[in-house]
């Protein structure tokens, strides 16, 4: 009877890893997004105006899609996402590729590293989006698919072209195609050594 009074709780290791790594994975997403911009500061309509020269214009994009990558590519994928609405097995497709995304590019804790080879972050991205567009295209809606790619990388490049860049504030991890997390362990690798 010493244990009268007392609460029993059962704690399995399962249970607790599961719970663990899926706030991690919570946690890595929140700074996964956390690298998008505000979109108060995307849409500040005071912030929009003609370039004066081609260079000026292709300055302005360079600067707006290191600003404003997250967000790019969040309204690209709106857009994509969008446009299979009425194709479910590409649908289907879609979301198994964001799976993918999400466990191969924004939940990794190291870098990726393949055959003893390490595979830098911006390869991935760019493996991850051609195999996207290609299974996509395999499901039969190749139309679609470059229609609404096409859509978005004109809109991307209209806002870029268009928003001014003086009050857009570049620091040296922002201007990269890194999630936050990536980031932090690229700049804290560049402090032990000369960066490629």
């Amino acid at each position: 009877m010493a244990n009268y009074g007392t609460i029993p709780t059962s704690s399995s290791p399962g249970t607790s890893t599961k719970l663990e790594y899926i706030s991690r994975a919570k946690e890595r997403i929140k700074a996964g997004l956390g690298t998008r911009q505000p979109w108060k500061v995307m849409f500040n309509f005071r912030s929009f105006n003609f370039p004066g020269n081609l260079s000026e214009a292709l300055k302005r994009v360079r600067t707006n899609i290191a600003y404003f990558t997250m967000n790019y590519a969040m309204v690209v994928l709106i857009i994509l996402f969008l446009s299979l609405l009425w194709h479910p097995v590409s649908l289907i497709v879609f979301i198994v590729m964001g799976v993918a995304w999400v466990f191969l590019y924004f939940l990794r804790d190291e870098p990726l590293v393949v055959l003893g080879h390490t595979i830098d972050d911006r390869v991935v991205m760019i493996v991850l989006g051609v195999l996207t567009i290609f299974f996509l295209l395999l499901t039969h809606v190749t139309l679609n698919v470059l229609v609404s790619l096409l859509v978005g990388v004109v809109l991307v490049l209209i806002h870029g072209v268009t928003r001014k860049t003086d009050d857009l504030f570049l620091d040296e991890a922002a201007t990269g195609l890194m999630s936050a997390p990536h980031a932090a362990a690229a700049a804290a690798g560049a402090g032990a050594g000369p960066s490629s």
